[in-house]
């Protein structure tokens, strides 16, 4: 063949061999960095009937070196690359044409080193025993090849912090979500804190009410609380929602002894625009506020007798219409009221629809007031000053025998509210010491703390302070699990006897650490 077709031939070839590399990265995706390595000196070795090709990369996936080698007269060159590196270790770095001794056989060989734009470590180093090599087509093939490579290896890297971004996202996203359930739990448990400082004692009477709770809070029933103002009807309110199927949706409050009767439409099923004077813009009304969750209605007995029939209704059907619109609308709530009237003598005097005593009052519940569970006073007594004192900053009283008897002979028509309000006021004029009553109490039987012989020594030393329910609280809850054989949950479990929540009942268990064995 002549030399110019001969030269026609090898352009042909350097053609066909470019073309093949635009292939490259098509075949190599999804490689493994070791796999890439060998394919890449497969190709550059027949492309340019190299005698030898060696090749060290920074691996993506981990950071290492990672080495390999190709001889077609020594089949396993590749398990001598760490060999072959360390005899070419000295021009490496020298990129350019470099004669040298392979470290295979011992000939001659004239050398070719092409650094990997990628980095700093990665290179690529082609033989040949040729004379002419490297020429101008070796150089053209090979730097083609090496920018495969290259393009290869910056993929990948950009592929795996792709994905190690995402893998981080989700990290960050699942332990947002511990948190955020770690969060529920902590406000579930704030708010059972919160809901049982009305409900603090151990009277029958108070377990009664408690009982009753537990049983129709699971339940879809509309309940009606009776109590005296102050006994803890609207705490007891948000027990019932918490406990049950909609507990973490709206629960709305409204105050119907607290709305004009001009603004009941509105407030309680919403306005359109222009609907009267004053009517800007579109106002949803309080059940709407409340859909698929509860809405209590508080001092019921107290709504005016011409504007019951409208209760009535959305209680009934489920259907309203806002102020100045003719849409109907359905709602979809649980419905708790709260009355310290006594309902059937207002229906006897005129003043209370029977239809919507009877709509409402599916399931009652009745609250006894203060003065009927006497036995729970040093408790709530103790509560109150506790927290007052934490709230305060003040020093700690101490509630002695004296005080809580004191305490007991008092009627207490305020009921809870009023024992609060009291002892709160106690704690700022105690100081350390016991809890001064006179100045406060407002019955004659107060026990003053500073007459020696209303406060015995004895006495005052019997405390009954937050330690003291603790233990209380550590026998109850060890009394409830041994009868129920050590199960929190379902029925007859520890749980249902005292009451509770069986996450609340976990969480008494863990801080007490008390034993779940039967």
């Amino acid at each position: 063949m002549s030399g110019p077709d001969e030269e026609l031939l090898r352009l042909r070839n350097t053609l066909r061999d470019l073309l093949a590399l635009g292939a490259v990265p098509l075949i190599w995706a999804g490689a493994s960095p070791s796999t890439v390595l060998g394919s890449f000196l497969d190709l550059i070795v027949s492309a340019l009937r190299l005698d030898l090709a060696f090749a060290s990369i920074v691996d993506p996936h981990d950071g290492t070196a990672l080495q390999s080698a190709r001889a077609p007269e020594h089949a396993d060159a590749a398990n001598h690359a760490g060999e072959i590196g360390s005899a070419f270790a000295s021009i490496l770095n020298a990129p350019g044409r470099v004669c040298a001794v392979s470290p295979l056989d011992g000939r001659p060989l004239n050398l070719r080193v092409v650094p990997l734009s990628i980095d700093e470590h990665s290179v690529v180093l082609a033989a040949s025993q040729r004379a002419d090599f490297p020429g101008d087509t070796d150089n053209l093939l090979l730097a083609a090849a090496c920018t495969q490579l290259a393009i290869w290896l910056r993929g990948e890297r950009l592929h795996l912090e792709r994905e190690r971004a995402i893998a981080a996202l989700a990290e960050r996203e699942r332990q947002k979500r511990e948190l955020e359930d770690e969060n529920i739990y902590l406000r579930e448990e704030i708010q059972s804190a919160i809901s049982q400082s009305g409900t603090i004692g151990r009277s029958a009477a108070l377990r009664n009410v408690l009982g009753q709770i537990a049983q129709v809070a699971r339940t879809e029933a509309t309940v009606l609380i009776f109590g005296e103002s102050g006994t803890g009807k609207e705490l007891l309110a948000r027990e019932i929602d918490e406990r049950s199927a909609r507990a973490g949706r709206a629960l709305i409050k409204v105050n119907c002894s607290a709305i004009p009767k001009d603004m009941f439409e509105s407030e309680f099923f919403g306005h359109v625009r222009g609907a009267f004077t004053g009517a800007l813009r579109d106002r949803p009304g309080r059940f709407q506020a409340a859909h698929g969750g509860t809405i209590f209605l508080d001092e019921v007995g107290d709504l005016p007798l011409e504007l019951q029939p409208k209760l009535l209704r959305v209680l009934q059907e489920g259907q309203y219409e806002r102020v100045g619109d003719d849409v109907t609308r359905e709602v979809n709530v649980r419905v708790i009221a709260a009355t310290n009237r006594d309902l059937p003598a207002a229906i006897a005097a005129g003043l209370f629809r029977e239809d919507l005593y009877y709509r409402l009052n599916v399931f009652p519940v009745v609250i006894p007031p203060l003065r009927e569970r006497s036995e729970d006073i040093p408790l709530l007594a103790a509560h109150f000053a506790a927290q007052a004192a934490r709230r305060l900053g003040l020093p700690e009283p101490r509630l002695g025998a004296a005080q809580c008897a004191a305490l007991q002979c008092y009627h207490w028509p305020g009921n809870i509210r009023e024992l609060g309000n009291l002892v709160e006021r106690a704690v700022i004029l105690s100081g350390p010491g016991p809890l001064r009553l006179d100045q406060v109490l407002p019955d004659a039987r107060a026990a003053p703390a500073d007459i020696p012989r209303a406060r015995p020594e004895v006495d005052d030393e019997t405390i009954v302070p937050e330690a003291e329910w603790r233990d209380r609280e550590r026998a109850n809850i060890s009394a409830a699990l041994k009868r129920a054989k050590g199960r929190i949950h379902g029925p007859d479990g520890a749980a249902e006897l005292l009451g509770l929540k069986p996450s609340t009942l976990t969480s008494r268990v863990k801080a007490l650490n008390l034993r779940l064995d039967p």
